[in-house]
């Protein structure tokens, strides 16, 4: 058993937010690719994985959501997927001292069913990715905000299969005029929860497209398909709407950690950010769950 897997079964563990909105509050211009600033601009990486520490979280992930070759081929760095994505985990490692670093590995852009890339190709790009962050300092890699099934198995696959890392992976569900809930490729929990699984995830959940309130139907679900694997939780702060030319999301800490009792009862076993969230929400977060 893993340390983090041991850690889940002790006590729910509080992960982190947002990093997209920080870079941005830190300069992250339109057309810049934010993984760069692993190597331009490490000390504004770092502290940013350094507040959600401080904020209390048991784990932080790493500025690589878009660390693949895929998608770094698009501001002409794809040669440079190793060393940004090193640099990556090693940013978190440095932040992060005894705590959990997770890998952040997010979708392509490529879709399988378009014929834009191969299986093989998809298994390459993540496996590259992964052997990085690992080598960086990851103790667990991330496979986050995956909407198509198959891209998201193969991704964890190849996390699996290529490092000694414990792996985790989260889809993406939007919330139907029904009240189910799919990714937008049309996956519902139930229907990813078995084939990750196989795949090789010790950890399986969601991640952003909804606030925490949603977010626990969609961890009802998944316990109702299989009661025992781990669920981690990113759930925005609530589902942003534009004001005065911003977006703005409008889930306060108070209202996020209001529910935190609630998702742990769903059976959430580690909870956190996504878009839109702050220090301040993990904050929040923490003082419920160590209460």
């Amino acid at each position: 058993m893993s340390k983090l897997i041991d850690a889940i079964q002790n006590r729910v563990l509080v992960s982190d937010g947002a990093w997209g909105t920080f870079l941005q509050q830190k300069g992250l211009q339109p057309g810049e690719c934010p993984e760069s600033w692993n190597i331009t601009r490490p000390d504004d990486v770092f502290d940013i994985a350094k507040s959600y520490i401080d904020a209390g979280a048991d784990m932080i992930e790493t500025n690589s959501f878009g660390g693949n070759r895929f998608k770094l081929a698009n501001y002409g760095l794809a040669d440079s997927v190793y060393e940004i994505n090193k640099a990556a985990a090693e940013i978190s490692r440095k932040a992060a001292g005894d705590k959990f670093v997770l890998g952040s590995v997010g979708p392509t852009g490529k879709l399988l069913l378009m014929e834009e890339v191969t299986e093989d190709g998809l298994y390459e790009a993540f496996k590259e990715q992964s052997i990085a962050l690992e080598a960086g300092g990851a103790d667990a890699i991330v496979v986050e905000t995956m909407t198509d099934l198959e891209e998201a198995r193969i991704a964890v696959k190849a996390a699996s299969e290529n490092t000694s890392c414990e792996v985790i992976c989260t889809m993406t569900f939007d919330k139907t005029v029904d009240g189910e809930f799919r990714t937008m490729m049309g996956i519902s929990p139930t229907e990813m929860v078995e084939p990750l699984i196989a795949a090789g995830a010790s950890v399986i959940g969601a991640n952003c497209g909804n606030g925490i309130a949603d977010m626990i139907g969609i961890v009802k679900e998944i316990r109702q398909a299989n009661a025992s694997i781990p669920v981690l939780i990113h759930a925005n702060a609530g589902i942003p709407h534009y004001h005065d030319g911003k977006t703005v999301f409008p889930e306060t800490p108070a209202d996020m950690g209001a529910l935190v009792n609630d998702i742990i009862a769903a059976g959430a076993n580690i909870i956190g950010g996504c878009c839109g969230t702050t220090p301040d929400h993990i904050c929040e977060v923490c003082k419920v769950v160590k209460s």
